[in-house]
């Protein structure tokens, strides 16, 4: 292990770090809006039956690779499998992270612009016109991303412990009782029954849709960070004798809560003022402050608190995804961290622009989509999954059973057992129908 290499702090550093990684606009924003648009308690059902069978098998594999390394998401897998090619995991998610920040700062720039709203005393009109004429914008968008990744670049820089640690200790208690005070009220409107009944009793027809398991699948890797270089690099920040089975399953059940509190806030709401949960993306910033504003003047207060939430999960994600390229690149170039955060939070930034441009200012389409709905299904369907399948198959398959059971800390016997059985059959097929299903959806559908 390198003598400059950066570690966490603590053991609970670590964990909300990593859970402010997966708390981010998926659970919030995508989740809400996949759920409603996929079959409500049955996707949920699917959801978190795959966030055990396939999320938490993914993220112990990936912790114990940068862990096992102790280096950024492609060296370690050189240091752990010399002379192999192994490594182009790492390197999909190093890219899958410095693409997915691009056009995730721009969002991110939405929500910090929602929040200057809410301040200066809300929406007001028409959401839907509010939120077009603001994105079809050529300058604004790009200045509110501008600052958003300025915030992000200026955490990051600052290290491990004192940027990236230090800030998760006190966004993610803000994140928590935010979205549970804010849950809490949403119950109180008068749409919780219909709410319950949408979120926890099954409509089973709903269970012979192939396109509710991609979805819920898709969520449960999306929402966790999976294939992103992520956890690889988190990892590797972790003491050699730090224990990873407790910490994977402690974030996995904090962002799942996470997630279900969040539905508990947004679908209560939606019921109570009549409006239809299949809203689908523009559920956050235009049905919501709809909401909002239909609630007078406490819900201007209710608004402000919701988009601080959101910028901050937005925010929390966005540290985390700059930090895998700023790891990958401390080593290859003479800069200080100072230097590389700079200057890969520039790159990011510019990268970011036809992103905006594209949802309106400007006709910029690949493949009929927008660039930055190309940016998103590309990642989404083609780099997480594949950098997943790979760190599967190299731990599942290369590494002797011991090692296996050595690096990420499971026991002989039925749960090692289990988890071998997963990580060798399961977990491979079902990233690989995500991934073949997903690209054919894109290119196909």
């Amino acid at each position: 292990m390198s003598a400059k290499r950066e570690q966490w702090g603590s053991r609970w550093g670590f964990i909300l770090a990593t859970m402010g990684s997966a708390v981010g606009l998926g659970n919030i924003w995508r989740f809400s809006y996949a759920m409603g648009s996929n079959g409500g308690s049955a996707f949920l059902i699917i959801y978190l039956l795959s966030v055990i069978l396939l999320g938490f098998p993914i993220m112990l594999i990936e912790f114990s690779i940068g862990k096992r390394g102790q280096d950024d998401a492609v060296q370690s897998f050189k240091k752990i499998a010399p002379k192999t090619s192994w490594y182009i995991a790492g390197g999909l998610g190093v890219l899958a992270a410095f693409l997915i920040l691009s056009f995730y700062g721009i969002i991110g720039g939405w929500s910090l612009r929602y929040t200057y709203e809410y301040i200066s005393g809300g929406i007001g009109g028409d959401s839907s016109a509010f939120f077009q004429n603001f994105i079809g914008q050529s300058v604004s968008p790009i200045l509110w991303s501008f600052l958003f990744m300025a915030i992000t670049v200026a955490i990051v820089l600052m290290g491990v412990k004192k940027g990236i640690e230090s800030s998760s200790k006190w966004m993610m208690p803000i994140l928590s009782l935010l979205v549970i005070g804010l849950a809490a009220y949403s119950l109180t409107l008068g749409g919780t029954a219909e709410a319950f009944a949408f979120m926890f009793q099954p409509e089973w027809s709903a269970f012979t849709d192939p396109e509710v398991y991609l979805a819920a699948m898709g969520q449960a890797f999306f929402t966790l960070s999976l294939g992103m270089g992520i956890m690889l690099t988190y990892g590797s920040y972790l003491k050699p004798d730090e224990r990873l089975t407790s910490s994977a399953a402690v974030i996995i059940l904090l962002d799942t809560s996470f997630a279900l509190i969040s539905g508990l806030m947004i679908f209560p709401a939606l019921f109570a003022f009549g409006l239809d949960p299949t809203e689908g993306a523009g559920l956050v910033f235009i049905v919501l402050p709809g909401i909002f504003d239909a609630l007078g003047g406490i819900g201007i207060f209710v608004g402000l608190l919701f988009f601080v939430l959101l910028t901050l999960a937005a925010l929390s994600s966005s540290i985390s995804l700059l930090e895998v390229s700023v790891s990958f690149l401390m080593d290859r170039v003479k800069m200080t961290r100072k230097g590389i955060t700079l200057l890969l939070g520039s790159i990011i930034f510019l990268l970011g622009i036809p992103s905006s441009l594209s949802q309106g200012a400007m006709d910029i389409t690949i493949l009929g989509s927008s660039f930055l709905d190309f940016m998103d299904l590309f990642t989404a369907n083609v780099l997480l999954p594949s950098s997943a399948l790979i760190s599967v198959l190299f731990v599942a398959w290369t590494w002797k059973k011991q090692d296996i059971y050595t690096h990420t800390d499971l026991k002989q016997g039925a749960v090692g057992t289990a988890f071998l059985m997963l990580a060798r059959f399961f977990v491979p097929v079902a990233i690989a129908l995500v991934l073949v299903f997903g690209i054919f959806n894109w290119l196909f559908a």
